[in-house]
Formats: structure tokens, sequence, C-alpha cells
């Protein structure tokens, strides 16, 4: 039996393989397996992990446990978060009251300063910065907002990756990200670029080279990379 053949069943309580019940245990909440080969569950010891044979991976109870990526498990433990390794030991022994979960090997985390920054899989901060909040990295690149109340885009360094700020923004995605300045949302370059002049009061990442935007009068349509309206909705 291979783990990524393991399904959830439907009220999330127990998994399913090939259509029957395995460990032959209705749990009180459970979360899909995760590489490499690892899930979240909860009964009415706590919360945990087990393994495709459904044994624990560890004795250790918690007030919540999250899927493993990147090999790194977010849980909570009354108020404290961090991370588990695969093994079920603590990946790094700092404490932070939130703690996101690892992508491109980089994770956000809140401190009990309520600051937000990156930490790499050793629990090492990625950079001196302190942010009003931090997202995912996706390419090497994430959004973080300033102390300022501005959105921008930072690579692995902690570097920004132009000078441009913004009231909001979205990951890039394509090499393009979408952006909210003073007159709307919009698309943006790496260089913070505008793509075109339009502003809307909603936009989607583009889809293999067409977006769908909502106009201020609540107008939907989509639109190409150079702003150019296709279809009306």
């Amino acid at each position: 039996m291979n783990w990524k053949d393991i399904k959830i069943s439907s009220d999330n309580k127990s998994f399913i393989f090939e259509g029957s019940r395995l460990f032959d245990k209705i749990f009180i909440e459970a979360l899909k397996f995760h590489s490499p080969g690892l899930a979240a569950v909860k009964d009415e010891s706590g919360c945990y992990h087990i393994d495709d044979y459904g044994k624990g991976l560890y004795k250790e109870r918690y007030t919540r446990t999250f899927g493993y990526y990147c090999n790194r498990a977010s849980v909570l433990d009354n108020e404290k978060s961090f991370h588990l390794t695969e093994k079920g030991g603590r990946a790094y022994q700092t404490n932070y009251l939130w703690c996101g979960n690892f992508q491109e090997n980089i994770c956000p985390v809140r401190d009990n300063k309520n600051k937000y920054f990156h930490i790499d899989l050793n629990g090492n901060k990625l950079y001196a910065s302190e942010y009003i909040y931090v997202g995912d990295y996706k390419d090497g690149i994430a959004c973080v907002k300033t102390e300022m109340g501005f959105y921008k885009h930072i690579d692995t360094k902690g570097v920004f990756i132009n000078n441009k700020n913004f009231l909001d923004l979205g990951i890039f995605h394509k090499n393009y990200a979408t952006a909210r300045d003073e007159k709307g949302w919009h698309h943006i370059d790496k260089n913070g670029v505008e793509l075109y002049e339009q502003r809307y009061l909603m936009i989607e990442p583009f889809y293999n080279g067409f977006s769908v935007v909502e106009t201020i009068e609540k107008d939907k349509r989509i639109i190409d990379e150079y702003g150019k309206i296709i279809i009306e909705l």
C-alpha cells in the first residue's frame, strides 16, 4: 500500500484505501497524508501524527497538529507554536505565537512581539528585518507588509526586488503579480511596472494569458496581458 493512495473520508474522520476504512479507527479529526507519508490526526488523547500503518509517530500530544511540508509540520502546544521533523522531534528550540507551513524550504512565523519574518528548516531567521505580515515564498519571492503599511516583494535574502510600494499585493504567477494602488487593482511585472492603465475592483492572476477582472461598476470581464478586453461576462 502506497500512502499516496490513502484517501481521507468525506467527514474528515477516517482514512480510506480502495473503498475500505483503514486502521479500524474513527478519529475526531483527520487531515490527509503528506510526504514523507505522515498525517495529522486528533483523538481522545489529543493531536499528533501517524504513519501509513496508523501508528503514532511520537508519544507527545499537542493542542493542534498540521500537515507535513518539506519534512516539517507545524504544531500548537497550548500557546506555543513550532515545527516537528519527520522523526517527530522538534526542528529547533524557539517558540512562536504562530507558524505557517514550509514552502521552498522557507516558512513564515510570528514571534511573541507579533512581528512576522521567515525562517529556514533549522529555525534560523532568513534576514534581519521584521514585518507587520509576510506570506509564503513562491519561486523565490514573497509578499511582505512593511512598518509603513505598504506591501512589497522580497527575495530569499530579504531584499526588495523593486522600489515600488503598493496598498496590497499578490504572489507572482508566470512572471506577473496582482497589485493594488490608490486607484485600484491591476497587474505588474517583477519591476513593479503596470501592464496597463486600467484599474479594477477585483482581479485574478493570469490563467494561460487571460484574467477575470471586475470593474468598479461590478461588471466582470476577461482581459489579456496587455489589458485588452476580450469578453464581457
